[in-house]
């Protein structure tokens, strides 16, 4: 079982084994890892082997799934018991992305209620990953259909901008952010989508490593600039008329946390006329946190600015890779170094789920959420 509306597949599920595509070797290398258990899956996602929101909350539940298709209980209760014990291990695993709390809480739900505990988790489990296919899909859909309709008169093709990324290698397939991307190319392909910028998005380098795979991958005319280089980008071409972004949690305001980076392209946007949606499944809309503000903002290791990792040049095509790092700062210089931001409600032009697009009502400068998904 894998992702259906792209060349490529992230996350590949048969009862009852699980691999997922190595994202630290990308774009050079396409190598699959197996997920055997739990303990694989929280150390694929801690070390960023899998990352996105959604792929993050589905590799969890299926590498329990892929344990417990190798363990027998004595009884139900000792099953409902273990799965509880490993749901709560692999929440620890990122803070940040709501929607691994979603997916954890759920399935918590589902086996507490279980006569057949560990069967009924894998099959919520493959339902999970059927279902963010399915959602994905429709975002593209939603998306590309919003943006198309706001091109400015006599303006036939546009350019949009992208950061992080957001596509199938983030998702169980089609992707968030660049799924819209991925469809408004489709409408028909150039027609509508003329060419798509995406940012390096430092200090991981997503967009440099993952974002620009998957463009290629997909043969959709791509150029890749310095997150630094977007306000420059924009005054010098106004037909690039939206930036999407994908989101780990967005608060019930509509206040989005994602990819560090976010917050200064929503401020140029919103500086320069352009369109900032947000996509996002509904799981990642967190409707308990009234703003932002109560939003956790992972931070990470200093060295990944410190220090920057690649591989050497000479090695790529070759049988194996090599892994090199650098120094760049001086040793012993401390960095900041948060994994996110948060953008503030006001900045977004609109969020964009599997359930339709939703606006900013009255003119006000934040979203009712709960209401918009209440009346989807």
């Amino acid at each position: 079982m894998s992702a259906q509306n792209s060349r490529l597949q992230a996350i590949v599920w048969t009862r009852p084994t699980l691999t997922i595509l190595n994202q630290l070797v990308l774009p050079h290398s396409s190598e699959y890892i197996p997920i055997p258990d739990s303990a694989a899956g929280h150390h694929a996602i801690v070390t960023m082997q899998t990352r996105g929101a959604p792929a993050i909350a589905i590799v969890a539940a299926l590498s329990l799934a892929a344990e417990l298709g190798a363990r027998t209980f004595a009884t139900n209760a000792e099953a409902q018991s273990f799965i509880h014990e490993k749901l709560d291990y692999l929440s620890t695993s990122r803070p940040t992305a709501v929607n691994l709390f979603d997916a954890v809480t759920k399935l918590k739900a589902l086996v507490s209620g279980s006569e057949n505990a560990a069967e009924d988790y894998v099959d919520a489990a493959e339902q999970m990953l059927r279902d963010d296919i399915a959602d994905n899909t429709a975002i593209g859909k939603n998306g590309a259909a919003f943006i198309e309709a706001r091109r400015p008169t006599g303006m036939q093709a546009i350019k949009v901008l992208t950061h992080c990324n957001t596509g199938a290698l983030a998702t169980a397939g089609h992707g968030t952010a660049l799924g819209i991307v991925r469809s408004l190319y489709q409408k028909p392909a150039g027609r509508v989508l003329e060419h798509v910028y995406f940012t390096e998005t430092r200090p991981y380098n997503q967009g440099a490593r993952l974002t620009a795979y998957e463009l290629q991958e997909e043969g959709i005319p791509s150029t890749l600039v310095c997150d630094s280089a977007v306000s420059a980008l924009l005054r010098s071409d106004p037909t690039i008329r939206a930036i999407v972004v994908g989101a780990d949690r967005v608060a019930r305001n509509g206040d989005t946390a994602n990819k560090i980076g976010t917050y200064q392209l929503a401020i140029t946007a919103k500086f320069h006329g352009v369109d900032f949606i947000v996509a996002a499944p509904v799981t990642s809309i967190d409707l308990a946190l009234e703003s932002g503000k109560e939003i956790v903002i992972e931070e990470r290791a200093m060295q990944e600015i410190t220090q920057t990792a690649g591989f050497a040049s000479e090695s790529i095509g070759e049988s194996e890779l090599v892994r090199q790092t650098v120094q760049v700062a001086p040793v012993g210089t401390r960095a900041w170094n948060p994994s996110f931001d948060v953008t503030p409600a006001e900045l977004i032009t609109a969020v964009v789920t599997e359930k339709g697009v939703f606006e900013k009502k009255n003119g006000r400068g934040v979203f009712d959420l709960a209401a918009d998904i209440a009346n989807a």
